[in-house]
This record gives C-alpha cells, sequence and structure tokens, in this order.
C-alpha cells in the first residue's frame, strides 16, 4: 500500500506558520484538518498510517534528499511552526532539532522518547582515537537512530503517534487508535518475515556501506559497515582489512551500497571479484523507491540478504 505524503511546497507556507498550531492552545475546529510535520520518511509513513484521511502529512526531507545532511529553508521551518504535530528524531538531524526547539508552535514527539534506541557501536578508529582516555572520559553514550530498521519499534512509535493524535483532534480519536493496531499488525507479520527468512543461511555476515542496519542483528546477523554512523566518512584502510579478512575467512560473495550514499563498497568488490547489491536504509525516498512503501522496502532488504547469504 503507498500513501500519499505530501513534500514541503515551496511557496506560501507562512500562512500555515501564522495560521495553525495544536487545537488545544489555539481554539481551531478540528473539521479544518489535522496538519503533521515529518522530519524524514519512515516518520511520514508512521503518520500517515495512523492518520489516515484525518490529517495532512507533510514530508520535511524533499525525496532524494540525504536525511542527515538536511538543511531547512524558511518554507520548511514555517511548516513546522504550523503543524499541530511535528514527528522528529532527536539528534539524528540538527536543523531539524533547531527548528523544533526554536518554532514548533503545536506538539512535537520525538521519535528517540519513544522508541528505545540502542547503542551505537564504537569502530574500530573511533576506538583508538579514545584509547588514551581515562574510562570517566571517555563518553560510550552514542546511540543509533536508525531504529526503523526493527518493525516492533515502528509499532510503538505508531502507538506514540495515536494517542498525540488522540489528544489533538478527540473526534477521531478511536480511528486512530484502530489505524496503530492495524499498523502494528503489519508490523508484526514482518517482524516475523524477517525472523523466519533469517533464521537458516550459509553465512550470517552482511557487508555494508554504513552502519545503518545495526536494528537488524535481532535477527541473527552480523552487520560490517565501511563506516560508523556518519554516511559522509570514509574507510580507513584498517578497517578495510579488516572487512577484506572477513569476507575471505567467511566465503562472502557480496557486498552492499546505498541508493543516495557514495559507493564505498565498490572498489572492495572489485578487488575481491565480489558481486555489489543495494540495501535501501529507508531514511529518504528515492527516484528509484517510486511506488514502494516502509514495508515493500523492508521486504526487497529481506529479499536481499536471502539471496547473498544462500538463505533457505
Amino acid at each position: 500500500m503507498r500513501f500519499g505524503i505530501a513534500v514541503v511546497p515551496l511557496t506560501a507556507l507562512a500562512l500555515v506558520a501564522t495560521g495553525c498550531s495544536a487545537f488545544e492552545e489555539s481554539g481551531a475546529d478540528p473539521s479544518d484538518g489535522v496538519t503533521v510535520a515529518a522530519a524524514f520518511y519512515p516518520l511520514a509513513y508512521v503518520a500517515e498510517r495512523v492518520a489516515g484521511d484525518h490529517a495532512e502529512v507533510t514530508l520535511l526531507t524533499q525525496p532524494g534528499t540525504e536525511p542527515h545532511d538536511l538543511e531547512l529553508a524558511v518554507d520548511e521551518t514555517a511548516e513546522i511552526a504550523g503543524a499541530d504535530l511535528v514527528l522528529f528524531e532527536h539528534g539524528f538531524q540538527p536543523a531539524v532539532d533547531d527548528a523544533v526547539e526554536q518554532n514548533a508552535g503545536g506538539v512535537p514527539l520525538d521519535a528517540a522518547e519513544v522508541v528505545g534506541l540502542l547503542p551505537a557501536e564504537e569502530s574500530p578508529e573511533e576506538h583508538a582515537e579514545h584509547e588514551d582516555e581515562h574510562e570517566d572520559e571517555h563518553d560510550h553514550g552514542d546511540v543509533d537512530p536508525h531504529f526503523w530498521q526493527d518493525p516492533v519499534r515502528v509499532a510503538d512509535l505508531g502507538d506514540a503517534v495515536a494517542d498525540e493524535l488522540a489528544e489533538i483532534d478527540p473526534g477521531h480519536a478511536e480511528d486512530y487508535t484502530a489505524n496503530a493496531a492495524a499498523l502494528r499488525a503489519d508490523l508484526a507479520a514482518l517482524d516475523e518475515l524477517f525472523t523466519t527468512g533469517l533464521a537458516d543461511c550459509a553465512r550470517d555476515t552482511v557487508v555494508v556501506s554504513h552502519d545503518a542496519f545495526g536494528y537488524l542483528e535481532k535477527y541473527g546477523v552480523r552487520i560490517a559497515p565501511l563506516v560508523g554512523l556518519s554516511p559522509d566518512a570514509e574507510p580507513s584502510p584498517a578497517v578495510l582489512g579488516e572487512v577484506q579478512e572477513l569476507i575471505l575467512d567467511e566465503g562472502i560473495t557480496t557486498v552492499f551500497s546505498e541508493p543516495l550514499e557514495p559507493d564505498l563498497v565498490a572498489g572492495l568488490a572489485a578487488d575481491l571479484d565480489l558481486a555489489t547489491g543495494s540495501l535501501d536504509p529507508i531514511e529518504g525516498l528515492t527516484d528509484s523507491s517510486s511506488g514502494e512503501d516502509y514495508v515493500s522496502l523492508m521486504e526487497s532488504n529481506l529479499a536481499a540478504i536471502r539471496a547473498a547469504n544462500e538463505c533457505r
């Protein structure tokens, strides 16, 4: 199923900024329609599924844009200011964090406070930078923001969105609750598909360009990234050497790049005569994902991993 998420128009949003806020604060009539500003695609998908026909969801990260690098224009800031609900993830897009703090007129919902983010694993080069520090000087508090690789966490966010929309628009509270339950059922089925689909494989390691797939390790796979959480980084010679050794030791045949990122795996694949594939981190929409949605993109990723790791 594909949902019609609106992208931010490039004109006249100042009217939205001055005209909309949470109903409880502005006294607006819920019949005028609820507006939701979602920072990037997985959040917009959840909002669309839960809101149904009762809200207009605007996607702040334009298709084809790398969400990590988002810089907000005046129009997008106005969209945040005017939305009844702003759905974002603190720490993932600093420009959005600043705009929410300074301009949000409605209810801000931080996905990071809902889903239980996992700690980020430190890369070898990052560890080397810190190895001379005392333990109390070394901060292990970083988290992995890519929670949407775990469908169960996405379902938890859907429940939180339903609760907030019910507060904003109590007349449709039952619909929001029912929509969130339907979303959870779909995501539970997706979770089970991953569990069974990756249960019996010839290999369990997946080599990826950047560390956007760590939440998939709940299904028994090992994610081996060339760079850490920042997709703009370059792999160090030490990491490339470790990954090459891992590939040879485990008989890995395929390495994966991403649609919106530089192809960091091409040289590795050429050097070791490996096949290349693509895993979509599902952070942002692309031309190639036209007609797809979160569930179908996750299913495509599962099929690619199953083929690469010879799962039965």
